[in-house]
């Protein structure tokens, strides 16, 4: 298919002269006549590329230009300017245009610059569709979550065990999910099981399935979840809760690729990717009898992090939007964001049950806000406690308020030590006593 090109140039013999020449070059051709029709077209027609003049009635190539960028910046566009506006040229090239061209045209300059625009389109096209291929719900911008989502696509591929260690709330269902769906049996079940919901014995039958009879209340035959993830990945929460027992029969699924239902003495052979998480640290539990050591080797192939939420607390503002919303939409409202003062509570709380707390906080407070922004009045009031927290500094408006306070302070955290309070503001010791009779703080000791 021919690619699609928008002259746009008031002066008709000079836009009739490149529409010629252009089609002669093989491209399909749409024209406009000055910036404002130019604008109204882009958004009829997805181009391929523009070509426009800078100098045009109604709206400049300028002004067209930071619209048209706004509204697909995809679109390479190349400028055409006299010598006497090359310093809008370049200020276009900086607002987003691809080059400029100057008048009189060189249509061999012409030719190579519509060329190399077209394959530089064509190459963002290609690493967005990479992007793409790659993108996951792990949401964030932080280093740790960039780190997290570099690990996962390089070893998401492959068949190997994965462990996934992180505290309650912080995502590691979500984690293993992306793993799964990054490898090549993204086609086949995913299925998961929560080790810690379960006793010994219903958790083996989860596992493993049963004959009919097995046990009391086993009225049918029943296929495990290990035979229902064949071919596919199964995912292992809280893995650190089974017992001793169920820990040597995980081995041997892990060993041998085989499993036996309960009441059965019939070998199953399966072929399952094993993913498993634990919010405790198993080198620990080996060390205290409670994990067998060659299970933990077994499943840590590779090992995961998940970095609690206040360890990246420069996520928190694009996972609040991201739950806000979710949460707007689910309750059919149409809240905008936060105020600065909500943001700054949700930054500084301290986040102890991670992303699945601040899910609930924002959950809470989509329902209670009425308004286009979520206040501070709707967050718990564990969080508007850090909003009526009054800073020390707060009200000083001159240097020496400043230093006198800084000193108080200093003194109150050595426990009205002068020699400690000295060294922690860089100062003598003497120099603190002429600093406190100047302040008229002796007294404040």
């Amino acid at each position: 298919m021919n690619n699609h090109i928008l002259i746009v140039d008031d002066d008709k013999p000079h836009g009739l002269m490149l529409e010629t020449l252009l089609k002669k070059w093989q491209f399909k051709i749409s024209r406009a006549e000055n910036g404002l029709e130019a604008v109204e077209k882009i958004k009829e027609t997805p181009y391929d590329c523009v070509l426009m003049d800078i100098r045009m009635p109604d709206m400049d190539g300028v002004t067209a230009l930071k619209f048209i960028h706004a509204y697909n910046p995809a679109i390479p566009i190349v400028m055409m300017t006299a010598f006497s506006d090359i310093d809008n040229a370049v200020e276009c090239v900086k607002n987003g245009a691809y080059d400029y061209l100057t008048k009189p045209l060189d249509f061999d300059r012409l030719k190579i610059t519509l060329d190399n625009s077209l394959e530089h389109a064509k190459l963002k096209k290609q690493v967005k569709s990479m992007e793409m291929e790659f993108q996951t719900d792990i949401i964030g911008n932080s280093k740790a979550i960039i780190e997290l989502k570099s690990l996962i696509k390089s070893f998401a591929p492959s068949d190997a065990t994965v462990l996934i260690h992180g505290k309650s709330g912080t995502g590691k269902e979500l984690v293993a999910r992306t793993i799964y769906e990054l490898s090549h049996r993204k086609d086949k079940p995913f299925v998961t099981v929560n080790c810690a919901a379960l006793s010994e014995t219903l958790l083996e039958s989860e596992l493993f399935g049963h004959e009919k009879g097995a046990f009391t209340g086993a009225d049918k035959k029943r296929e495990g979840r290990f035979f229902q993830a064949n071919g596919g990945t199964i995912f292992l929460d809280e893995i650190g809760e089974i017992s001793p027992q169920m820990q040597v029969k995980l081995l041997r699924v892990l060993q041998q690729k085989e499993i036996q239902r309960v009441g059965s003495d019939e070998v199953l052979f399966i072929d399952v990717r094993i993913i498993a998480a634990t919010n405790r640290n198993l080198e620990e539990e080996i060390q205290k009898g409670s994990f067998r050591e060659d299970l933990y080797y077994r499943l840590n192939v590779i090992t995961l992090d998940v970095p609690a939420l206040a360890e990246r607390k420069e996520d928190i503002p694009i996972l609040a939007q991201h739950f806000l919303t979710q949460f707007s939409r689910k309750n059919n409202k149409n809240i905008k964001g936060f105020t600065p003062k909500a943001m700054d509570c949700l930054i500084r709380h301290e986040w102890r049950g991670n992303v699945r707390e601040l899910e609930n906080v924002i959950e809470r407070a989509s329902i209670l806000t009425y308004g286009d922004y979520i206040d501070v009045a709707q967050l718990p009031e564990l969080l508007q406690h850090h909003h009526k927290q009054k800073n020390e500094f707060e009200n000083i408006t001159t240097l020496e308020d400043m230093e006198k306070a800084f000193i108080l302070k200093t003194l109150k955290e050595n426990n009205d030590n002068k020699s400690e309070t000295a060294k922690h503001l860089g100062i003598s010791r003497k120099t603190l006593h002429t600093k406190l009779k100047l302040y008229n703080l002796e007294g404040e000791e």
